[in-house]
C-alpha cells in the first residue's frame, strides 16, 4: 500500500471544463485545479456548474492543499464555492492567484491562505512533492506539475501548447521535461482538448500579424472581443493599436478585471496614454479607437451582445465599425455567437469571425505536439485528461503510436479511481461525482428533477388547477379554476382547459365523502387526469400543478 498512489478526477474527464484531479497516497491528498463549467442548453436557469467535492470533504483532514495550474475559470472558478467547505492552502503562480483572488472577492467571505510559487520550486505535501514547470497557454504564468510520489514520478501537463514564439517570451520548459523523462516517469496525465486535431497549433504571434494587416486597412472604429483571461492576446491588441496610433478602451467587467490585475502585476504592458477610460470615448475620432470587449461566446449579458442589440450604455454599433471575433465558440455556444454576429451585421458593422481568418489560435496542443510531449517524457503509464470522451480516445491512440503499450493506457471518466504503483496500473472503482449546479438561489439546490420540470415548462408550459371543496361534505363549492402559462393561447387551448374543468368536476362528483381525507392523493389524481387529457388531445406534456383547499 505504501508505494501506491491513487488518481481520482472529480471533473474534467469526459467533458470540457470543471477540472479537478485528486492525487492521494496512504497519508496525504492534494487537489490539482478547482474549475467550473458553464451550463449546457438543457440546464435552463443554471449559471454555473461545479464539481462534486463530497469525496474531498470526507477526507479534508488529510487534504494538504489545492494546486492551480493556471488562471482560467475552468481551472479556478469553483474556488469560491469549494473553499467554503474545505478551506485549505491554495498554491499557484502570481498571476494565477491574482485572478483567483478577484474571483473570491466576488463570491467568498473569509480569509484564504494563498501561497505563491515559481517554476522550479519544490512544494512539500508530506509524501507528495510538487515541482511546477513552465508551459505556454492562452493565459500567462501557466504551469504543469511534476509530482514525486511513493509510487514514482507523475507529470500533469495542465493546459498547454508547444508555441516556439510565445508572446510573453516564456516557452514550455522542454529541457525540464526531457530531464524528467531521463530520470523516469511513472505516468503522464496530459491535456486532451485538441487531441483530434492533426498537425501543430499555430503560434499566438500569428494573431498579432493578422491584426496588423487588418488594422492597416481599417478606416473606422475597431471592436475586438476575446476571452478575458487571454493576456497574451490582449497584449498583442495593445501593441498593434499603439503601432497604428490608436487608443484602446476596455469594456466589460471580466475584461476590465483581468487587465487591471495583469497591469498591476506586470504581465501586461501599455505605453502611456494608450489605454483610455470608457467615459472618454467621445473625445477621439473613430479612426483612432480600438474597443477591447467581452462577449466572444455570445453571452446575453456580455458587453458585445448588448452592443449588438443597441442596449449598451456607452457604445452603439454603427455603420463603418469593424468587429473582430478573436475567439472560437466553445462547444454549445455556437448558436449564441451566430445570433450576436447576425445582430452586428444588422447594425451595419463588418464582422471578422470565420475560423480561417487567423484572428484566433488555440491555447491547446494538437496531435504533433501531444506526441512530442509523450516522447519527451516517455511515461510507463498514460492517462489522458481534460477533454470529452472522444478526445481521450484519440489521445490514447497517439500514446500507443509513440510506443506506450496499450495495456499501460488507462481511459476513465469523472469518478474513476486509477491506482498506480511501480509494477502496475489499473482502474479499481469509482466514487460519486455529479454536477453541482449554481443559480441565483444558491449552490446545489437545483438537481435533475427540477431541471426536468424546467425542461417540460420550456417545452410545453404549465397548467394550474385550483379546487375549493367543503370540509364537511367534500363537495366542490365552485367549478375548478384551470389556467395555463406557456401552453396554448388559442380558442382550442381555452376549450381544452374548460373541458379539463368539467372532467375534474365529474371526478369529484363520483368520489365518496371519505375521499376528502386523502388530500395529497387527490391532488396527484387530478393532476394525472389533466395530464392524460392534454396528452391525448395535443401530444404535449405540460407541468400540471393542482392545489386543493377546503372551506
Amino acid at each position: 500500500m505504501t508505494r501506491q498512489v491513487r488518481l481520482i478526477p472529480l471533473g474534467g474527464l469526459g467533458e470540457i471544463g470543471k477540472n479537478l484531479m485528486v492525487v492521494e497516497t496512504q497519508s496525504d491528498t492534494i487537489a490539482i485545479d478547482c474549475g467550473l463549467a458553464f451550463p449546457e442548453d438543457d440546464m435552463p436557469g443554471i449559471d454555473l456548474v461545479i464539481p462534486d467535492v463530497s469525496y474531498l470533504i470526507e477526507r479534508k483532514d488529510r487534504l494538504r492543499g489545492i494546486v492551480l495550474t493556471h488562471g482560467h475559470e475552468d481551472h479556478v472558478g469553483a474556488l469560491p464555492f469549494v473553499l467554503k467547505d474545505i478551506n485549505v492552502p491554495v498554491y499557484g503562480t502570481r498571476l494565477t492567484l491574482g485572478l483567483a483572488r478577484r474571483k473570491l472577492d466576488e463570491n467568498f467571505e473569509g480569509e484564504v491562505d494563498f501561497r505563491v510559487f515559481e517554476p522550479g520550486d519544490i512544494i512539500d505535501f508530506g509524501s507528495i512533492q510538487v515541482e511546477p514547470f513552465r508551459v505556454t497557454h492562452s493565459v500567462s504564468d501557466s504551469v504543469g506539475l511534476i509530482l514525486r510520489t511513493p509510487a514514482g514520478t507523475i507529470i500533469h501537463t495542465g493546459d498547454f501548447k508547444l508555441d516556439q514564439t510565445p508572446v510573453d517570451g516564456e516557452p514550455t520548459d522542454y529541457s525540464r521535461l526531457a530531464r524528467a523523462g531521463d530520470e523516469g516517469v511513472l505516468a503522464l496525465l496530459s491535456d486532451s482538448t485538441h487531441a483530434d486535431r492533426p498537425g501543430f497549433t499555430p503560434s499566438e504571434r500569428v494573431v498579432g500579424e493578422t491584426l496588423d494587416r487588418v488594422f492597416q486597412k481599417a478606416k473606422g472604429r475597431i471592436i475586438i472581443t476575446t476571452f478575458a483571461s487571454n493576456v497574451p492576446r490582449i497584449q498583442q491588441v495593445i501593441d498593434v493599436a499603439h503601432q497604428h496610433n490608436r487608443k484602446v478602451c476596455v469594456i466589460g467587467r471580466s475584461m476590465e478585471m483581468v487587465v487591471d490585475v495583469a497591469l498591476n502585476m506586470g504581465y501586461l504592458r501599455a505605453p502611456l496614454g494608450t489605454l483610455v477610460d470608457p467615459s472618454d470615448l467621445g473625445k477621439y475620432p473613430h479612426s483612432k479607437m480600438v474597443i477591447l470587449s467581452t462577449g466572444s461566446q455570445g453571452e446575453p449579458l456580455s458587453a458585445l451582445a448588448r452592443m449588438s442589440c443597441r442596449d449598451h450604455r456607452k457604445v452603439e454599433i454603427m455603420e463603418g465599425d469593424l468587429v473582430i471575433m478573436a475567439a472560437s465558440p466553445v462547444p454549445g455556444n455556437e448558436t449564441m455567437v451566430s445570433r450576436v454576429v447576425d445582430n452586428l451585421f444588422r447594425c451595419g458593422a463588418d464582422v471578422i469571425y470565420e475560423p480561417e481568418s487567423e484572428v484566433h489560435v488555440s491555447g491547446h496542443s494538437s496531435q504533433e505536439e501531444l506526441k512530442m510531449m509523450l516522447n519527451l517524457t516517455r511515461p510507463r503509464y498514460f492517462v489522458p485528461v481534460h477533454g470529452e470522451y472522444r478526445h481521450l480516445i484519440k489521445h490514447a491512440q497517439l500514446a500507443v503510436a509513440t510506443g506506450v503499450p496499450p495495456s499501460n493506457v488507462l481511459i476513465g471518466e469523472n469518478g474513476t479511481i486509477f491506482s498506480l504503483s511501480p509494477e502496475h496500473c489499473e482502474i479499481i472503482g469509482v466514487v460519486q461525482t455529479k454536477n453541482i449546479m449554481v443559480d441565483s438561489s444558491g449552490v446545489g439546490e437545483i438537481g435533475d428533477p427540477v431541471l426536468k420540470e424546467r425542461k417540460y415548462l420550456s417545452d410545453s408550459g404549465a397548467i394550474f388547477v385550483s379546487c375549493v371543496v367543503s370540509s364537511t361534505s367534500g363537495a366542490l363549492l365552485s367549478m375548478p379554476s384551470v389556467k395555463s402559462a406557456g401552453f396554448m393561447k388559442s380558442v382550442r387551448g381555452e376549450a381544452l382547459l374548460a373541458e379539463a374543468g368539467k372532467r375534474i368536476k365529474e371526478y369529484f362528483d363520483a368520489l365518496p365523502p371519505e375521499g376528502l381525507l386523502r388530500r395529497e392523493f387527490l391532488e396527484e389524481e387530478v393532476a394525472s387526469l389533466v395530464q392524460k387529457l392534454v396528452r391525448n388531445e395535443t401530444g404535449r406534456r405540460p407541468v400540471v400543478v393542482c392545489s386543493l383547499s377546503t372551506v
